[in-house]
């Protein structure tokens, strides 16, 4: 079982080193496609023997897709470099890189955030599962915000997660919420309707989805912030989807 990593990047000097650490035992080349750093992101991963591409960024369906193309190898694990494979997983993938034959085409892994100094449980955040071991031939990413891999093939769990540090902080966090729903709303000003009453009572639900039935109130502080900035990212998308539409009229 040979293994690409594939990790795309912009600027991430401060999470990429830890992130290549975690798969340096597992990984038979790692693939980056940069969209131009201007920090130290370039010279990390030259010190990890990284195969470094580079292209400008479009969005996340895309961007992932050209760095899967660059992958030599039959299975490819996506990692993002704000992540990093815990000890239990990488044993697991070692156990799985000395088998003969491989019976599924794609491996469903947990995901583990740590958020605003604390581990988050619940929140919809946990188990989070992702399918992000995969065979190349059996996959392609889709969705320009919150990718997702379409796999022609069978997928099961396996054991161990991915630990993710996510926004740097509350700032970070919203910075990207923002930059997440101009994409979002250029997506949802083509294919939705009744965009008013949406903008309406979509972040309500929202909060209590993420509060109430996906039990944030038990994550504490950081949990309500979750469910906040959720309910507000929604109302983002839609307020700019309706400003997109207006525009166009």
């Amino acid at each position: 079982m040979k293994i690409s990593v594939v990790i795309i990047t912009l600027n991430e000097e401060d999470r990429l080193e830890d992130a290549l650490k975690s798969v340096a035992e597992i990984a038979d080349e790692i693939v980056m496609l940069d969209s131009y750093s201007t920090d130290n992101t370039l010279e990390i991963a030259r010190r990890y023997n990284c195969e470094i591409y580079q292209n400008p960024f479009t969005d996340y369906g895309t961007q992932k897709n050209l760095a899967l193309d660059k992958a030599k190898y039959p299975w490819v694990l996506n990692l993002d470099a704000d992540e990093r494979i815990s000890e239990s997983l990488k044993q697991e993938i070692l156990k799985l890189k000395m088998q003969q034959e491989i019976p599924v085409d794609g491996f469903l892994i947990n995901r583990k955030t740590y958020y605003l100094g604390k581990w988050i449980r619940h929140s919809g955040w946990y188990p989070d599962r992702k399918l992000r071991l995969f065979r190349k031939s059996k996959s392609r990413w889709k969705g320009r915000v919150h990718e997702g891999l379409m796999l022609d093939g069978q997928a099961r769990g396996i054991g161990g997660d991915i630990i993710h540090f996510t926004y740097r902080n509350l700032d970070d966090h919203l910075q990207r919420i923002n930059r997440y729903s101009r994409l979002q709303a250029q997506d949802i000003a083509r294919s939705k309707k009744c965009l008013y009453l949406r903008a309406v009572l979509l972040p309500p639900i929202t909060f209590l989805r993420f509060y109430v039935w996906k039990m944030g109130i038990l994550d504490g502080f950081p949990g309500l912030v979750i469910a906040l900035v959720s309910s507000w990212g929604t109302a983002l998308k839609y307020l700019k989807a309706i400003e997109i539409k207006k525009t166009e009229s």
